[in-house]
């Protein structure tokens, strides 16, 4: 079964996403926002979901995490808890 490593910031609103994938880009870390401005628990661990597997997750997560390219932030994607900039470390 396949298997991912993944870390992700959920906020309240797409523009709050979209602002801090801005700052990622230029350069920002992404634990450290994640530390500061995700509304998860996984926040206090900079972002960081751990391993997963697919059917874990809500399935809008699951899509990127198991099918968009590794390494790279993804989002902002929509779930019933928000929004997520998602950034996958490896998938196997």
């Amino acid at each position: 079964m396949a298997k991912a490593m993944a870390r992700h910031i959920l906020v309240k609103t797409e523009a709050e996403a979209a602002a801090l994938k801005k700052r990622i880009a230029a350069g920002e870390a992404f634990d450290v926002l994640a530390r500061k401005h995700s509304t998860c628990p996984s926040g206090k661990r900079g972002g960081d979901l751990g391993e997963v597997r697919p059917g874990q997750m809500v399935r809008s997560i699951d899509q990127v995490i198991f099918k968009k390219a590794v390494r790279e932030v993804h989002g902002p994607v929509k779930s019933q808890f928000g929004y997520h900039l998602v950034q996958v470390y490896y998938r196997e």
